[in-house]
């Protein structure tokens, strides 16, 4: 299945959300597992994001998806990228 990054940075909404539930994060992963992602990887980060998350998706579209409903809410804006394996990146140049 294809890998992602997510590299997600809170809103105020969404900073104090967590402070008053931390439990949240895991919630939004179970969330993200109903909709068809699986999170590999996750990681709390100090600097431009607050959280990089990595995870597996079926397609573009569904991530798509995942983002919309995910910044909806108003509480965190996701940078969604593909990531691809070094050794397919090196077999595809040749």
């Amino acid at each position: 299945m294809p890998v992602y990054i997510l590299l997600s940075t809170m809103t105020d909404e969404g900073a104090e959300t967590l402070k008053v539930n931390p439990g949240r994060v895991k919630e939004v992963n179970q969330e993200l597992e109903a909709m068809g992602v699986r999170v590999l990887q996750q990681y709390a980060t100090l600097g431009p994001y607050d959280f990089v998350n990595v995870v597996e998706g079926p397609d573009n579209a569904t991530m798509l998806r995942v983002s919309v409903e995910m910044g909806s809410r108003g509480s965190v804006k996701i940078l969604t990228m593909p990531a691809v394996p070094v050794d397919d990146f090196l077999g595809s140049l040749g």
